[in-house]
């Protein structure tokens, strides 16, 4: 048995034409149905193909949602949808797909939605449309697919990997962050951005020219070990000039974030016995790529000038310091401390890894200059970011360094990844070369000022007994609560809360009880708006950790 549904599509320019009228069957196939004619008989076939519809039209409504994140558009959900259904065995080849009219009312959308969407598969190869039959999934789609074979549950591997492994960097104590930090209502996460302030008009016609055939040609090809030259020039022309820094292009490396030029240097510059210094509270994915390399990465003093020109750090190989912003606690290191840091350097032979950590992120007149500006002997080795400014997702920063180490490091870098994917580095550098990325910074810096000053107010407000660090600029807070204030406790208080917090002790080489007081927050992936309620109810969490600690000493004392 087969109804027939005609229906007419339209291109995607909305035309119609003559091969858009399509013919499409939905037979059912009554397995087991009785041959003999008669009323009941009738009646019992037409409850059948209402069972059967109706479980088709169930599982298509339950797959649909899972695409709700993906597609901006129903129709190219609809298209993932089905691209997926086929590529993965859920429609084999041959297989006949529902009608629009059916398809539509499944999954809750127009009809011709779900028309515009079919006839896309049909132009793309993975529909052909068969003459009374109507579409069905094309079996030339899946040449190029391997069978897939399920493994038996019970089967086990042989192979111990736990002995096989060289190093255990997943035991390595680092920050976490939820995947859902989205969902909270208050998101005082650090390293996230706000969707509302991305100018985001600007980066998809950057994004557009991106993609014109002349700017196709000069990025889309491979590039070996080569950085993209529009970047390139626009980090030593525009970038680097506003940080005091002049550069030649062999002094220059693009690299996937800072903490990609951190592992680099460390593969490539320090060994076993290599003395690392640190600075304490700092940054831990710099901690732990040194670790990897070296087994003596120091903890370095920090105070309120940041980094502390130490007895300590006197007896280092390296320095890995962020004189713009410390992380985490935002201090912005005095001009008079960079240049103690800077003679320190140069009595005690000490290169440095000067990571400019939101340089451009500040709320009062000009940033100080960089150390690599002033710099005389070529031992600071400069790190920079689009990351922590453009979009944290982007991962674009850079390395400057002498043209020897530049080669050594391009050298590994090739080894890793060739080189960035240069679509995004000519965007990126359409965005600079334009101005949208000195027009964004000036934006950024007037809304982080408006958020840290509300932040500011509401501790003062919620929390007076909080210590909040001074800070000259940057995206985030570095808060110290009461002695005996475990941030872990009050973290998870917070997220009962839908409040998101980061505990301080991560920043620490070594964990203590008096490091777990110490906790970050971020402002910018929260609404300026939603900073008062938010302390509101990370003080109302506070108060329950007091509470239950209380409670547990009652506990302990009627025990005893």
């Amino acid at each position: 048995m087969a109804r027939i549904v005609r229906f007419r599509t339209r291109s995607q320019s909305g035309a119609h034409c003559a091969r858009d009228l399509i013919s499409v069957s939905l037979e059912i196939p009554l397995i087991g149905a009785p041959r003999q004619r008669g009323a009941a008989n009738r009646k019992w076939v037409k409850l059948e193909v209402m069972r059967q519809k109706q479980e088709v039209t169930d599982i298509w409504a339950r797959l649909f949602p899972k695409f709700s994140g993906s597609s901006t558009t129903l129709q190219g959900r609809v298209r993932e949808m089905m691209v997926h259904s086929i590529l993965n065995g859920l429609l084999p080849a041959g297989t006949k797909v529902p009608p629009s009219r059916a398809l539509a009312a499944a999954l809750g959308i127009s009809r011709n939605t779900v028309s515009l969407a079919l006839q896309a598969l049909v132009d793309k190869g993975f529909l052909i449309s068969l003459s009374r039959s109507g579409l069905v999934v094309n079996a030339d789609i899946l040449l190029g697919q391997a069978n897939q074979v399920t493994p038996a549950a019970d089967e086990q591997t042989s192979l111990n990997w736990s002995a096989r492994l060289i190093s255990h960097l997943g035991g390595q104590r680092n920050i976490i962050k939820p995947a859902n930090w989205q969902d909270y209502d208050y998101p005082f996460v650090y390293g996230q951005f706000d969707a509302s302030l991305m100018p985001l008009k600007d980066w998809r016609a950057c994004a557009h020219q991106a993609l014109f055939a002349p700017a196709l040609k000069k990025w889309a090809q491979n590039h070996i070990d080569r950085d993209y030259e529009p970047l390139v020039d626009q980090i030593q022309h525009r970038l680097l000039p506003a940080r005091g820094i002049i550069a030649k292009r062999d002094e220059i490396l693009v690299t996937a974030g800072a903490q990609m030029a951190c592992y680099l240097l460390a593969n490539v510059l320090l060994e076993r016995q290599t003395v690392v210094g640190i600075e304490d509270p700092g940054y831990p994915d710099a901690r732990n790529n040194f670790l990897i390399r070296s087994d003596h990465v120091r903890a370095l003093p920090i105070d309120a000038d940041g980094l502390i020109p130490s007895r300590a750090m006197g007896n280092c190989a390296y320095v890995f310091v962020t004189p713009s912003h410390q992380c985490p606690t935002t201090v912005t290191m005095s001009l008079q401390r960079r240049h103690e840091i800077l003679e320190l350097a140069k009595k005690r032979d000490i290169v440095l890894f000067e990571d400019d950590h939101e340089s451009e992120l500040n709320f009062s007149g000009r940033p100080l200059p960089a150390l690599k500006s002033l710099d005389t002997d070529g031992r600071v080795l400069y790190l920079g970011s689009l990351s922590k400014t453009l979009a944290h997702g982007l991962r674009i920063g850079y390395i400057v360094a002498p043209a020897e180490l530049i080669r050594e490091l391009r050298a590994l870098r090739r080894l890793i990844l060739r080189h960035n994917p240069a679509n995004n580095a000519h965007t990126a550098s359409l965005f600079i070369a334009q101005g949208h990325h000195d027009a964004f910074i000036r934006k950024l810096n007037l809304t982080y000022r408006e958020r840290r000053a509300r932040l500011n107010e509401a501790f003062a407000k919620f929390l007076p007994q909080f210590d909040i660090t001074p800070s000259q600029g940057g995206s985030g807070a570095w808060v110290k609560g009461p002695d005996g204030l475990n941030a872990q406790a009050l973290a998870a208080q917070c997220a009962a809360r839908n409040v998101l917090i980061e505990p301080g002790d991560i920043f620490f080489k070594k964990s203590s009880v008096a490091h777990q007081s110490f906790f970050r927050l971020g402002y910018s992936a929260i609404q300026g708006t939603q900073i008062e309620a938010g302390v509101q109810a990370l003080g109302c969490a506070y108060h329950a950790v007091l509470e239950n600690q209380r409670s547990s000493s009652r506990t302990i004392v009627l025990a005893a």
